[in-house]
């Protein structure tokens, strides 16, 4: 037996398609039938990768008793947080203002008109000290809708209106130097000096405040921020959370000191950490980071590519519905693959133990000394191979727009320092994917998959992270089309995603997108950059690249979206990475290089020693639909460079040197 979830899209609704629960999908027929049936909405937020929402699946929503509840009781809605963010962080926001914490699954109990009235994660199917059943907190929603429907409706009709009032935009305060070298001590004050990153347990990869310490370095010199930089990026490099046969992050750790990850690799983590990686190894030539951009690099195209050419959301955590099944070993089983030398060395190098660092004796894989490069190899090739024999973990193969265009960004600008043009083809072939099925009636969705799009209206993220990505191709490969795509992705989030009477302000959502019962604006960079910051970076980088003509108005609302972030930025700085290394930019210029004639050594020094939110173009002089390299000759015939800063450029230069001179200054 199947429910209505069996012809939906995303891959985590068809986990549940035979759930005996009667789910709906969120939508307007759902909330009609509450209406019509006089009971509240159960509503289930979570992603497929998720660990604890497979356990709540197979604890609670397997159970026909408890289904049974669920379906006589409840209108259940199941959403895919990934398809619909847009649900996911009203919800979320409710979630946590109740319980003081978040996470998925989601768990929220809605009136028939949307209004939530009770929240929260993760519930057992049976009683634990201080948390309830998950029958018993039914039973408890239940008694109270029979009893006193009209106040439970009119107390959450009074969370909305209070979450309204503490959830305005922020005030007027910009990330000037004064904050930006505030943001680097209140850093320090939260950096882990032992382990790397910042705060305790669980320890998520910092993508973008690393982005922020590393370009406040270059512009500086600071040496706390590029210390604070490296060592992460070592430690996160070295632990378990690192993939050491096969490349790519999970999404974070356990422990503090990365030895234990949550196994699911998210797209939008590997995307972000690969540009991470790629600016770091062209500061101080360290091989290890280059070799774990290439690495992770290899991993999206391997493991998360898809035939139509996108990138898959993410791998399960769970494998056979055992976390971290195909990825940990014992000592016994590294002797098996590899022989008793090897494997007592492997074991020694990878720090794996009869006692094991997770769970039932095994251990996962950490770098724990520089090994011999050779034997290393050949040790990583049979252990890789042996691991492909193992059941592996599902994959979430929907393309979302937003992570893609994190992808996007991070192969082209990795396939051009590295000089692999598959990367670059790869993240072409990604552009075209979503440009062709994700804009619908010259309008922007959020996914798609099996090349067929969705029905989920795109949000902020995706129009500012998809521009940003086109606009990195447009810089590497020469192309005005992606130059002109993403102009009209930000045209289109200028007019429809501003609040209202406050300048530089955004709604995550369209101002013709569904009605939620709050429009959600979180300017907080998480996991991923927020709509806000991820479109003000893609404004400063359009300002850079789009022609003198639109280059004030690009960075006009650039620095307005930026003048906003102050107080988020001194307030919490581990949640505002993205505005603080677009404000780096902005203060560095960004610097310019226009590259006329072909001269793959201009070009390699200009991809080395520009500053990070910095622009390289390479091309014909004046080539059709190209601004930055318009009136912009050879040298008495031969390739030059121009170094710009708002289209105002220093003398061309034509040797390397000179050029890697005029960009240290």
């Amino acid at each position: 037996m199947t429910n209505r979830l069996a012809t939906a899209t995303s891959p985590y609704l068809l986990q549940h398609a035979e759930n005996p629960v009667d789910w709906w999908e969120w939508s307007p027929e759902a909330f009609a039938e509450a209406r019509e049936r006089g009971v509240p909405v159960l509503l289930s937020v979570g992603y497929a990768a998720c660990h604890w929402c497979h356990v709540m699946a197979h604890e609670s929503f397997s159970d026909e008793r408890i289904a049974a509840y669920m379906n006589e009781h409840f209108v259940n809605v199941k959403v895919d947080r990934e398809e619909r963010p847009d649900v996911d962080a009203v919800y979320m926001e409710v979630t946590q203002a109740m319980t003081g914490r978040g996470g998925w699954p989601m768990t929220c109990f809605l009136t028939p008109g949307g209004e939530p009235f009770h929240a929260g994660t993760y519930y057992p199917p049976t009683p634990h000290p201080q948390v309830p059943s998950f029958p018993q907190l039914m039973e408890a929603v239940v008694t109270a809708w029979r009893e006193n429907a009209d106040e439970v409706t009119a107390a959450a009709g009074r969370v909305v209106e209070q979450l309204a009032e503490r959830s305005g935009p922020l005030p007027p305060s910009t990330l000037d130097e004064d904050a930006l070298s505030g943001a680097v001590v209140s850093l320090l004050g939260e950096y882990d000096r032992r382990n790397g990153g910042f705060g305790g347990a669980p320890k998520f990869p910092p993508s973008m405040v690393l982005e922020f310490l590393l370009r406040h370095h270059e512009r500086t010199g600071s040496v706390e921020a590029v210390s604070m930089a490296r060592v992460s990026c070592d430690a996160m490099a070295s632990g378990g959370t690192y993939d050491q046969l096969a490349g790519g992050f999970a999404r974070y750790s356990v422990d503090a000191g990365w030895v234990v990850p949550h196994f699911e690799k998210m797209l939008y983590d590997n995307a972000l950490l690969l540009r991470l990686y790629t600016h770091l190894s062209r500061r101080g030539g360290d091989q290890r980071h280059r070799q774990v951009a290439q690495d992770t690099a290899e991993f999206l195209l391997r493991d998360l590519g898809t035939p139509q050419g996108g990138f898959a959301a993410s791998l399960d955590a769970d494998t056979d519905g055992v976390e971290g099944l195909t990825y940990v070993w014992t000592p016994a089983q590294l002797v098996e693959v590899l022989g008793l030398a090897d494997g007592a060395w492997a074991a020694e190098l990878f720090g794996v133990t009869d006692e094991g660092t997770f769970e039932r004796g095994t251990s996962t894989l950490r770098l724990l000394s520089a090994p011999d490069q050779e034997r290393f190899a050949s040790v990583r090739s049979r252990l890789l191979a042996a691991r492909a024999k193992r059941p592996q973990p599902g994959r979430d193969d929907k393309v979302v727009t937003a992570w893609n265009g994190l992808a996007i960004a991070a192969l082209a600008e990795a396939g051009a320092l590295f000089d692999r043009p598959r990367w670059t083809e790869a993240a072409v072939a990604a552009a075209r994917l979503l440009l062709d099925v994700h804009v619908v009636g010259g309008r922007l969705l959020r996914t798609s998959r099996d090349g067929v799009p969705g029905t989920a209206a795109g949000v902020l993220e995706d129009h500012g992270c998809l521009a940003e990505g086109l606009l990195v191709l447009h810089q590497v490969t020469g192309s005005p089309e992606w130059l002109t795509a993403a102009c009209a992705l930000l045209d289109t989030a200028l007019e429809r995603f501003p609040i209202d009477g406050v300048p530089g302000g955004y709604h995550d959502t369209a101002d013709d997108a569904e009605t939620l019962v709050r429009r959600p604006s979180d300017p907080t960079d998480n996991a991923t950059p927020s709509g806000a910051s991820s479109l003000a970076s893609a404004l400063l980088t359009a300002s850079a690249l789009a022609g003198a003509d639109w280059a004030g108005a690009y960075r006009s609302a650039a620095e307005a979206a930026v003048a906003r972030a102050g107080v988020l930025g001194a307030q919490a700085p581990r949640f505002a990475g993205n505005w603080l290394a677009v404000a780096e930019a902005l203060r560095a210029g960004p610097v310019q290089v226009a590259l006329v004639g072909s001269s793959p050594e201009l070009r390699a020094v200009a991809l080395a020693e520009v500053h990070g939110g910095g622009v390289v173009l390479a091309g014909e002089p004046s080539a059709p639909g190209v601004p930055l390299l318009a009136d912009r000759p050879l040298v008495d015939g031969e390739p030059a460079a121009y170094v710009c800063r708002g289209y105002v450029c220093d003398r061309p230069v034509t040797t390397p040197d000179a050029l890697a001179a005029a960009l240290r200054t």
